[in-house]
């Protein structure tokens, strides 16, 4: 393999990075809610909903989600909807 081939392939690779869905803390939602939220817009299990509650809380932010833009937008809609803070990166 060449080394252009080489740069090339890396560059391909980034071009497939996945998008995120970025939930931030506020001082206003319940773990619960976020938890509930999180069950329902992010296909989440308990536990992963939990997890991600809390690494919110202490960290400030966590990836909750992440995929194709058009199967994000919807979710970080519902998360939206629902009073929580979250963008799509």
């Amino acid at each position: 393999m060449s080394t252009q081939e080489e740069v090339l392939e890396k560059v391909d690779t980034k071009v497939d990075k996945e998008n995120e869905i970025v939930l931030y803390n506020d001082d206003y939602n319940t773990f619960d809610h976020v938890i509930e939220t999180l069950i329902y817009a992010c296909d989440h299990t308990p536990e992963q909903a939990e997890q991600c509650s809390i690494l919110v809380h202490y960290k400030g932010k966590c990836t909750v989600k992440t995929g194709d833009f058009k199967d994000l937008k919807p979710r970080c809609s519902k998360l939206l909807e629902a009073g929580l803070s979250a963008e799509i990166v």
